[in-house]
């Protein structure tokens, strides 16, 4: 029988952060000893404090369905959350609850894309923007940045992005691959192009909020010009190491927080209750509540900086944020290692996976060809050992 797959899946890219990370796993399960150093996902355990809370509420009985858009006294601690974190005021309506920031992502473009619609993408960004922008039948347009500048675009280049197709934009901060943070001041350059566009949505996508290293937060929509234009997105996975928990929300206007709670309604209704009422102490919590994972991390990013600078051929910059280092290598294309000739960052990356046995990610699924990115959410010793084998391999 002929391929019966729809054009929508065919046309639908892999994961490169989870394809890596299964290639990693399939090695080891080889017998290869694989540093994964592939997947954003903190290595610290849930505090104790969220998995008592998960834990009364199995002992409460809390196993049925649950709202579409979340239980409300969640829904209430997050808008005391965005207005104590934020400087945002949102009402419990405007208010969704999801399995994850992806989902919530997905259902912000499955409302308001349509065929045909164009995505401004600042490059790099996180690898799923464009599949997702693909799944709505959109285009998604780069708008390309680089080490030297700290990857972060200009008003100038947005300008120069803008068609008359462009409906939304997709911004990240702290970002996910670079760790690059934008200031307030920064934001509001970009915000006065966006001024004389009504017609452009943004979503900000702050899930590494709490992840930053003395940056100030500052989010896109407390820009008074841009709050009824601009979806908030953020989640628990990274700040809380509740990765497998699939808790993400929205802030938004009211009438796209009522579509996405019927996009969701159709897809997975309500999320997980357990996580639910675990999710209401995590976002209770101040901030201060996981400095311990951030002073480990920015620990961590010192370490890996002066590892890698001592490897000729990595450039780098200093990430504010996330817990990612994303090194630009392009001065490694063209030679040839352990009889492997170095074309692009793919091919980097893939040098490094079966001769150092380290896993990383191509900057290529970024939108940033000449960069690979590296986490840092692993062991001291781990990063270590990796940076000792990539050196050996490449230096």
């Amino acid at each position: 029988m002929s391929n019966a797959l729809s054009n929508r899946i065919n046309s639908l890219p892999v994961s490169q952060t989870l394809a890596m990370a299964a290639k990693a796993r399939e090695l080891k399960a080889e017998g290869k000893d694989i540093i994964s150093l592939s997947l954003g996902e903190p290595d610290f355990n849930t505090p104790d404090f969220i998995k008592d809370a998960a834990i009364e509420a199995i002992q409460q009985d809390y196993n049925s369905y649950t709202p579409v858009d979340g239980y409300a006294e969640l829904k209430e601690a997050i808008c005391t959350k965005f207005n104590r974190d934020n400087n945002l005021n949102y009402a419990p309506n405007q208010i969704v609850v999801s399995t994850g920031a992806k989902q919530s992502i997905a259902n912000v473009a499955q409302v308001l894309l349509n065929p045909g619609d164009e995505v401004l993408l600042p490059a790099p960004y996180w690898v799923s923007y464009s599949a997702i922008a693909t799944l709505c039948e959109a285009k998604f347009v780069e708008i390309p940045s680089s080490i030297e500048n700290d990857f972060k675009i200009t008003p100038e280049q947005l300008e120069a992005a803008i068609t008359p197709k462009t409906k939304m934009i997709f911004f990240n901060s702290p970002n996910n691959p670079s760790g690059t943070i934008y200031s307030e001041a920064e934001y509001r350059a970009l915000a006065a192009v966006l001024e004389k566009h009504p017609q452009i949505y943004i979503l900000s996508d702050e899930i590494y909020e709490h992840i930053n290293y003395g940056s100030p937060l500052f989010s896109f929509a407390a820009i008074e010009s841009m709050y009824d234009r601009t979806i908030t997105v953020n989640g628990l996975a990274k700040a809380f190491a509740m990765t497998g928990w699939r808790i993400g929300f929205i802030g938004a206007p009211a009438w796209i927080a009522k579509a996405c709670t019927k996009m969701q309604g159709q897809i997975t209704s309500g999320t997980n209750c357990i996580a639910q009422r675990a999710a209401i102490t995590a976002v209770s919590a101040e901030p201060s509540a996981v400095q311990y994972m951030v002073d480990e991390f920015k620990k961590r990013r010192d370490m890996m900086l002066e590892l890698l600078g001592a490897i000729d051929g990595f450039k780098l910059n200093v990430p504010e944020g996330a817990f990612y280092i994303f090194p630009d290598i392009s001065g490694f294309f063209g030679r040839t290692i352990r009889n492997k000739t170095i074309a692009n960052a793919n091919d980097f990356s893939m040098l490094l996976l079966e001769e150092a046995n380290v896993a990383t990610v191509t900057g290529e699924a970024f939108g940033a060809p000449n960069c690979i990115r590296l986490s840092y959410a692993a062991s001291e010793e781990q990063l270590r050992e990796a940076v000792k084998r990539i050196q050996e391999v490449v230096g």
